[in-house]
């Protein structure tokens, strides 16, 4: 093969025959190999990039020579990989950035792969223009030896690898100026660490170390640094020298003390000291407002005395404290106890994994396919996934005690008689409940705490209480713990083999029914639901005893329907009674209901059994399980009324609210909220917004969708993943927030006169759940039928030079923060956000990082112009960022930290936004990887979810 004119071919031609193979292999195929796109070169989503870029070289491609950029995916074949790697320094020699990473692939269970790179070849030293490198989620277990040699280098990420060590000669960059080794297996570090004098971000997170260096304190230039879940017992007082320091993170280590010497670090903004074992700091720090100390044990007398000698030691469970930026965690064989910056709480006891492993979490918010629901069940938390998917855990040893545990915080339920709390699973592809204790931090703060065997999705319901029963073949009773009236009795041989049963009782108001069928005496039992396990039949009949309607008496008789008895809506001929007179009970206006699931019809079977009364209960015999329900009414045809009846104990009365933010009318809050909330939350509100009067009382079912449409002039600013064809998506839930905060813009003239438009509710698609009868009465009447509410929007005339448009004057260079992958922010993304600060704006600078110094600068310079400081300040610090892994996080981070999570909720939509765009564009090139999991590959919801 011909030499490049970049440089000569080297004397070893090993990788050159192999990349010579391979290219001739991939050059068969049809396919014309991908030429880059101006400088950048991604191929880390094509099947077989290694071999696209081997053909490339081999053609010696002129777009080569200008590329700076290039990624390849980590799970490539080594052999491919070694020879695609081994040209690089030949065809691509301006390559300023090499990403190399793994994790695009996920296995059955949905965990994360890495990539098979365990090594590099020695030819990429003389990558002479190399600044950026990213080996993350790989195989490494040793640092490749010409990275060291790699002299130009600026950036090294190395996180999620297998590395124990890393070798002294990485002091020997002298450029370089961020290292990221988070989540290896790091014990120790090199002295050599120090000579590091470029080296301003240093993350060494997630990892296993005991001790630093004193030579740590040699880098003058470093203005961050992580060591967050590690096991650090002490500092060295040479950190005194980190005159640079801006960020230090040690939270969720073991420390026991911290030098005094912190407190003098002249540019210190964060000093992160929680979850660790301090029991007393130096009053510098104290004092400090930049210190956080909280989970730690403060003003607590010391632990008791040491054991006697030869007793064996228990080290204590370490804790981690996760932020808002990290979405894994390490968890070792010596067990810990985390807490999700989402608030969720896990504790793994010792022995809980055999080696060290890797935890992801994502909190989701809740939608119709992640929360499947039965027909009087309640969502009160949104739904965490945790991951890897169903790797059990081992058992814990003697004396630890105890599974995983999970803790979840949830909403308190309003309705709590005869309900009960459960944590939600997915398990074996169907949903369960797991058993769940509630702990109570405060009367609003509330826990759910259950043991998971494995990992899967999770979520919070209030259900009605559920009793359940082994039967076995010699019988037994089944009584109901919510309404003592209710009971079944299986006899003797009414199965052959153990089977599972369930119990449902779900009570009725007493004013339910006579508003519904227009008669006051009307009245229902409760409405009981009884499911089994195994056949569907039992041998033998099984007794059912529900309580008589209120108000109602029965007599001591037995009522026989059927061949020989009355007809349907016709009364029968009363036996004499065995009872002294005066009694209320009608047998001709007794109904007893029966609805099989799935179907949503209910029959009337009283002409069908044999009821048995007594004064307070009635019995009756069936072989088969499903719903029933007790009805006294005048009315005959009652199986339609039961419907509908059945339909309005679901149903919610909620009004709709529209409010604009009093400063920025452009941003307008949009609520549905239960009606007895109403006014308390507009008295809340009131003081920050101002709008209309709330929507009249509609009624909804508990994961109804439903669409908000700005219209007449008014439009959303902005694509968000929740709006579809301009309208804005909504799942309701009767115990969430149902609340989103956009901005509206409008492309009429309002320099001329304000713009009055309005946002309308419409109706969605209802939960599979609900009755078909009432989905077809909701078509039946046509469009109207989904039109819930209007409610007016006024945008006020602009007075002068305000409004969204930029100024002549103003002239900002183009700028991206974050990636295509993760999700980015534009230019225009970024002036948005300007546009929404405020006089917030200072409180946002000081949690990004700025110095005060500096904020005094913007306020000297645009004195006359807060538009123009908030600008300044943003894309100044963004400028600064370009590049830097993590920006777009922090940035969300500082937003909530000043109490601006509107913006910071319009971040993240538009993040999440451009990851939507990003795999469709894959998807419709054919290049998405086969084996991503995604909730959409959840099984369905049923409609009646089996209850452990």
């Amino acid at each position: 093969m011909a030499a490049m004119e970049a440089g000569p071919v080297p004397a070893t031609l090993a990788p050159e025959d192999a990349a010579r193979d391979a290219s001739e292999a991939a050059g068969a195929g049809p396919e014309a190999p991908l030429l880059p796109a101006g400088n950048r070169l991604s191929l880390h989503l094509h099947p077989g990039g290694c071999r696209r870029l081997l053909r490339l070289c081999a053609q010696q491609a002129p777009q080569l020579l200008e590329v700076d950029f290039l990624q390849l995916s980590g799970h490539e074949d080594p052999q491919l990989l070694e020879a695609a790697l081994a040209r690089l320094p030949w065809s691509l020699p301006r390559l300023r950035s090499l990403v190399l990473k793994g994790g695009q692939r996920r296995e059955a269970l949905g965990a994360c792969l890495r990539g098979s790179l365990a090594t590099l070849p020695a030819s990429l030293s003389s990558l002479a223009r190399l600044a950026h490198l990213d080996l993350s989620f790989n195989s490494l277990e040793t640092l490749p030896a010409c990275v060291p040699q790699m002299c130009g280098l600026n950036a090294l990420l190395l996180s999620r690898n297998c590395l124990s060590e890393l070798p002294a000669a990485l002091g020997a960059l002298p450029a370089l100026t961020f290292l990221a080794v988070t989540h290896n297996r790091l014990q120790t570090l090199p002295p050599a660490l120090g000579a590091l004098s470029s080296l301003q971000r240093l993350d060494l997170s997630g990892n296993l170390l005991e001790a630093l260096p004193p030579e740590i304190g040699g880098l003058g230039s470093l203005a961050e640094l992580n060591l967050a879940s590690n096991r650090l017992q002490s500092l060295p007082s040479s950190l005194a020298g980190l005159r640079a320091l801006r960020l230090f993170i040690l939270h969720s280590n073991l420390l026991a003390s911290v030098p005094a010497s912190l407190a003098r670090l002249p540019l210190l903004t964060r000093l992160d000291l929680r979850d660790n074992q301090l029991r007393d700091v130096p009053p510098e720090l104290l004092d400090a407002p930049f210190v956080r100390l909280q989970g730690n044990p403060l003003g607590r007398p010391p632990p008791d005395p040491p054991s006697p000698p030869g007793t064996p030691v228990v080290p204590e469970m370490p804790r981690l404290l996760l932020t808002s930026d990290r979405d894994s965690f390490a968890v070792t064989p010596q067990g810990c106890s985390v807490t999700l910056a989402c608030g969720v709480r896990l504790q793994f006891p010792a022995g809980a994994t055999a080696a060290p492993m890797t935890i992801r979490y994502r909190l989701w918010l809740p939608e119709p396919r992640l929360v499947p629901l039965g027909p009087h069940d309640a969502l009160l938390s949104g739904v965490l996934e945790l991951q890897p998917h169903g790797v059990a855990f081992q058992q814990a040893r003697p004396g630890q005690g105890g599974e995983v545990g999970l803790w979840l915080l949830f909403v308190p339920p309003r309705a709590r008689r005869c309900r009960e709390v459960v944590v939600r699973t997915l398990s074996d592809n169907s949903w369960s409940d797991l058993e769940t204790h509630l702990e109570a931090e405060t009367p609003k703060r509330l826990w759910a705490h259950c043991q998971v065997p494995h990992f899967s999705w999770f979520l919070v319901v209030s259900r009605p209480v559920s009793d359940a029963c082994l039967v076995p073949p010699e019988g037994t009773l089944l009584c109901s713990s919510g309404h003592a009236g209710v009971r079944v009795t299986f006899p003797a041989g009414a199965t052959e083999e153990p089977q599972h049963v369930r119990m449902q009782v779900v009570r009725v108001g007493s004013r339910e029914l006579p508003a519904l069928l227009g008669e006051p005496e009307a009245a229902s039992s409760p409405l009981l639901c009884l499911s089994q396990s195994g056949p569907s039949s039992f041998l033998r009949p099984v007794t059912i005893q529900l309580p008589l309607p209120p108000g109602v008496t029965g007599e001591g008789s037995r009522v026989a329907r059927g061949r020989g008895g009355a007809q349907k809506g016709r009364p029968s001929q009363r036996p004499q009674p065995l009872s002294p007179p005066g009694l209320s009970l009608d047998r001709a206006r007794l109904h007893l209901l029966h609805r099989a699931a799935p179907a949503a019809a209910w029959d009337d079977i009283t002409a069908q059994v044999a009821l048995e009364l007594t004064h307070l209960y009635a019995r009756f015999q069936v072989t088969r399980f499903s719903w029933y329900w007790l009805w006294y009414t005048t009315k005959a045809c009652v199986g339609s009324l039961a419907r509908k009846a059945w339909e309005r104990l679901r149903l919610y009365r909620v009004n709709l609210i529209a409010l604009q933010r009093r400063r920025d009318p452009e941003q307008v809050l949009l609520q549905c909220l239960p009606r007895n909330k109403v006014d308390a939350t507009l008295r809340r509100l009131l003081e920050r917004y101002r709008g209309p009067e709330p929507s009249d009382t509609v009624e909804m079912f508990e994961g109804e969708k439903f669409f908000a449409a700005f219209e007449r002039g008014i439009d959303i600013d902005a694509d968000r993943p929740d709006c579809v064809e301009g309208r804005l998506c909504f799942v309701f839930y009767s115990h969430l927030k149902n609340l989103k905060e956009v901005y509206v813009t409008t492309a009429l003239d309002r320099r001329a006169r304000a713009v009055r438009g309005q946002v309308s509710f419409y109706r969605g698609e209802v939960p599979e759940v609900v009755p078909e009868e009432a989905e077809a009465a909701r078509q039946k009447r046509g469009p109207a039928a989904l039109w819930m509410a209007t409610l007016p929007i006024k945008l006020p005339r602009l007075q002068g030079c305000e409004g969204p448009t930029r100024e002549p004057g103003l002239s900002l260079a183009p700028l991206n923060l974050g990636d295509a992958e993760t999700g980015f922010l534009t230019q225009s993304n970024l002036l948005n956000v300007a546009g929404r600060l405020g006089p917030d704006w200072p409180a946002v600078a000081l949690h990004l990082g700025l110095p005060y110094r500096e904020l005094q600068r913007v306020r000297h310079e645009f004195r006359d112009d807060l538009d123009g400081q908030i600008r300044h300040m943003l894309f100044s610090w963004a400028e600064r960022q370009a590049g830097q892994p993590g920006a777009v996080g922090r940035l969300v981070q500082a937003l909530e930290q000043s109490d601006r999570r509107d913006v910071a909720e319009e971040v993240r939509a538009v993040l999440e936004l451009g990851r939507r765009k990003y795999q469709e564009g894959i998807r419709h090139t054919s290049l998405a990887p086969g084996n991503l999991t995604s909730p959409d590959r959840l099984p369905s919801p049923s409609p009646e979810p089996a209850q452990a």
